[in-house]
């Protein structure tokens, strides 16, 4: 909550001193070299230092926190533990990992913020606030936002006898009953659905709120806030709402075999189950543009070649799978998960390499993408291994420059060594931008 707040009660015109330099959910593409040649951005940890947290050794798959069964229902972390991989900062706040904490205590007020937008979302995290902590948690926010009752849902986190305690949302709504002051770890349970956004505070439930206004969000990113004194998280999940099934497990409705195809896309046992003599694709028959997909999948057999299709063209003789392509290999060099072989599961292939490979063949593994106008991430059994932006001219072809419009979503058969199933495929479209 800003610190004006704390001390005007109910002057919801002062919060407009929040950040500077408002934007639109966006992530600008500035002009490639060549239309031919990718030209491509890694991005996550842009001058944002982990301290204190070494990155594990080369061998180890990293421990998120999430248990299998919360793995397969969707939960993702949005922090590994060790890194801010996938958060960029919108000023010069100290944020820095410290024994699987993120921490922040100097500089001007300002946000961490997830390199990728979310709508609707349940979000579980901890937090650990001091007496001086003015502090809070941005939802759907635009990039750098300055009014918090146009440009985002604040969830307050802040101690302190304010106008919005903590659990309420700055400028929109009051919690009824202030939780008392802790200096422990404390935990938040936050649902948005739609225009409902309810939230739990140590396992009560202290906010109910549907936004009636015309400023409502719909979509944007997720931030952590240093405004006044030390603040702490860690633990910090999300897990998708409203996504849509695209595979019922009986036949295969809503998909076709692309023409030309030497593969064979069977359903057996409720999967998708492929084989192939040379390369084949099957495709949904629907269109995405702005979407979060999840699949799992399992590769029977060692450094299996496959992947995800998806902003692609309508595949034929001629051209199968023109699109973006999230990558399914699980070899490594060496033993070493840092260094993948042929890219590495969850990479975008042939524009950046995952950089860790955190599945195992002959193991169901889900895949999480977003892609999000000429922004893209990746998250296999809910550990981020690509966050990345495409900064090639704008091509009708995804092979040779930035595609925005809508594509088709396509299954990959390789070769003839291709054993793969392919369960649980949803997917949820994204709001081309916020209101």
């Amino acid at each position: 909550m800003p610190l004006q707040s704390v001390r005007f009660v109910g002057l919801i015109t002062l919060f407009t001193f929040l950040l500077t330099g408002c934007q639109k959910i966006e992530h600008p593409s500035p002009p490639a070299k060549s239309n031919a040649e990718p030209q491509s951005k890694q991005v996550g940890i842009q001058d944002i230092k982990s301290e204190g947290s070494s990155e594990p050794s080369g061998d180890v798959i990293p421990d998120t926190g999430l248990t299998a069964k919360e793995i397969e229902a969707g939960w993702i972390a949005l922090f590994d533990g060790h890194s801010l991989y996938g958060w960029k900062a919108t000023n010069d706040v100290n944020w820095r990992v410290e024994q699987g904490v993120i921490k922040a205590d100097t500089g001007k007020p300002g946000l961490l913020q997830t390199t990728s937008p979310f709508a609707d979302y349940e979000l579980k995290f901890e937090f650990r606030l001091t007496p001086s902590t003015n502090s809070g948690v941005f939802l759907r926010t635009v990039f750098n936002p300055k009014d918090p009752v146009k440009d985002c849902y604040e969830l307050n986190l802040c101690d302190q006898m304010t106008a919005y305690p903590t659990g309420s949302l700055v400028g929109r709504s009051k919690i009824q009953k202030p939780v008392p002051a802790s200096m422990e770890w404390q935990s938040f349970v936050v649902r948005l659905e739609d225009s409902q956004i309810k939230a739990s505070l140590n396992g009560r439930e202290v906010l109910n709120f549907k936004d009636t206004s015309k400023y409502q969000r719909t979509v944007g990113f997720i931030g952590l806030q240093k405004n006044e004194g030390p603040i702490e998280f860690r633990n910090v999940y999300l897990k998708p709402l409203r996504m849509s099934t695209i595979f019922n497990g009986v036949d295969l409705a809503g998909w076709q075999v692309v023409p030309g195809s030497k593969s064979t896309f069977k359903v057996v046992d409720k999967t998708i189950h492929v084989t192939a003599e040379k390369q084949g694709y099957l495709e949904t028959e629907d269109t995405w543009d702005n979407f979060l997909f999840q699949a799992t999948a399992k590769s029977n057999g060692i450094a299996l070649n496959s992947g995800y299709f998806f902003r692609a063209i309508k595949g034929s003789e001629k051209g199968m799978a023109n699109g973006y392509e999230a990558q399914i290999h699980n070899g490594v060099k060496n033993n070493d998960r840092t260094k993948p072989e042929n890219a590495g599961t969850g990479a975008i292939f042939r524009r950046t390499e995952a950089r860790r490979v955190v599945s195992n063949d002959n193991e169901w593994f889900t895949t999480t993408l977003s892609a999000y106008g000429s922004h893209f991430a990746v998250w296999i059994n809910g550990y981020q291994v690509t966050d990345w932006e495409d900064t090639r001219k704008p091509d009708e072809n995804p092979r040779k420059g930035l595609r925005l419009k809508a594509g088709h979503i396509s299954l990959q058969g390789h070769d003839p060594t291709t054993d793969l199933n392919f369960k649980d495929l949803k997917i949820s479209s994204l709001p081309a931008e916020a209101p």
